[in-house]
């Protein structure tokens, strides 16, 4: 109620408004009447006053940051130089990161490759599978790359299989990751998400009638190897799966290619982490303690803070290259990804698109609300030390509602 009483004092300097009896007053703060009378955004720093006064946060921590992007002034703040874990909008980091870095219209591209001579409908010599650590490579991939071996008219293969994962380091987990998680496999060489490239194409080469008699090994790139088929991927197409459902295979495989931006192949987690960080200082972090451990946060090594991630959002919406592939990546609230199940009967959904973020005990939400009066808002949640996932996930669409209010 003292934050009521002065929001109210300082909106009446500013209005010019007389005294009134103890009667008037008393009625006059009332929270319904409140609520209606205060001018925004004082009525917003009322709401979330209310909010964060939950006895939730007498057992928690909570890390909150708003930032008028229209008005260019910080709205609201509290606890926002904590440094918390990000879970999941890590990936924020690592999307603006990528975009920043390597554009939207970047590939993600797995080549097949041959050395020998074609005669007589054998291809004696090695067909070579390139790794560039492409999430979205299917099936549909993987017949085209047997089609093209079809194409040379090769119906049987003496020679070598060979796997060539040079693209990134051996390392298939995370650092900090927990062992008994449901862990992607970095591998450079993907299929339908698993580390199984080889075998599947081992598989679809004999089922088209070729025969195989080449053992699968691994190696390098012979500077001669010709190329029989290429596909890839856009980033900004990767960015969907990876934003809106939040899948950390994506996550990690966008990390990785940031990370070619300050490493020459095969790259690794530390050139991911320094690209990260350059990224972070153009958007005008400095003296803000952090931690990057990997690209999708699944690591309990991450650490940033609230103040952090909106500067990031800042530098986003200002840069018009990154935030046209963003922005339409981040889940939608009240109806897609993972915001399709929150704030459907708010005057949020729709308002907020915005990255959330889970691990056991943490709980956030990172992003943007288009406010009912016109503003554009950048704002950061962080709830650690829920141990009731419901619980953060209701404050933080609370707090979304108040954003969005005019």
């Amino acid at each position: 109620m003292k934050k009521y009483i002065l929001s109210l004092l300082v909106m009446s300097s500013l209005m010019g408004a007389q005294a009134q009896t103890r009667s008037n007053a008393d009625e006059f703060l009332s929270e319904d009447t409140i609520e209606v009378r205060l001018p925004w955004p004082l009525n917003l720093q009322a709401r979330l006053d209310t909010l964060t006064q939950d006895p939730l946060f007498e057992r928690t921590q909570l890390g909150l940051l708003v930032y008028d992007l229209t008005a260019d002034s910080v709205l609201y703040r509290h606890g926002e130089k904590q440094t918390l874990r990000p879970a999941s909008t890590m990936k924020l980091l690592t999307a603006v990161t990528a975009l920043d870095r390597l554009g939207g219209s970047y590939q993600f591209r797995t080549s097949l490759r041959y050395t020998g001579t074609v005669a007589d409908s054998v291809l004696t010599g090695d067909l070579y599978c390139v790794g560039g650590m492409d999430p979205m490579f299917e099936t549909i991939d993987m017949n085209a790359f047997v089609e093209s071996v079809l194409g040379l008219g090769v119906k049987a293969i003496h020679g070598r299989l060979v796997a060539v994962t040079s693209f990134k380091e051996e390392a298939l987990l995370g650092e900090g990751w927990c062992w008994d998680d449901d862990n992607p496999q970095l591998t450079p060489l993907l299929v339908s998400k698993k580390d199984e490239f080889m075998s599947r194409f081992t598989e679809m080469l004999q089922a088209a009638g070729i025969e195989v008699d080449a053992p699968v090994t691994t190696g390098t790139l012979p500077k001669d190897a010709l190329t029989i088929c290429s596909r890839s991927h856009l980033l900004r197409e990767v960015l969907l799966p990876m934003m809106k459902d939040s899948d950390n295979l994506f996550a990690e495989s966008v990390f990785y290619h940031a990370a070619t931006t300050v490493g020459k192949q095969p790259v690794t987690a530390a050139h991911g982490r320094q690209a990260v960080k350059q990224t972070l200082g153009k958007a005008g972090v400095h003296d803000i303690q952090y931690r990057i451990a990997d690209g999708s946060g699944l690591s309990l090594y991450n650490y940033v803070t609230p103040e952090l991630m909106v500067k990031l959002l800042i530098y986003a919406y200002r840069q018009r290259n990154i935030f046209l592939d963003l922005y339409p990546s981040l889940p939608v609230a009240g109806q897609d990804g993972t915001l399709k199940k929150r704030m459907v009967k708010s005057v949020a959904n729709g308002r907020v698109k915005a990255k959330t973020g889970t691990v056991t005990g943490v709980t956030t939400l990172s992003g943007y609300c288009a406010s009912s009066n016109g503003h554009f808002l950048a704002f950061s949640i962080m709830n650690q030390g829920v141990l009731k996932i419901a619980e953060g996930r209701n404050f933080q669409d609370q707090v979304c509602e108040v954003l969005a209010q005019p």
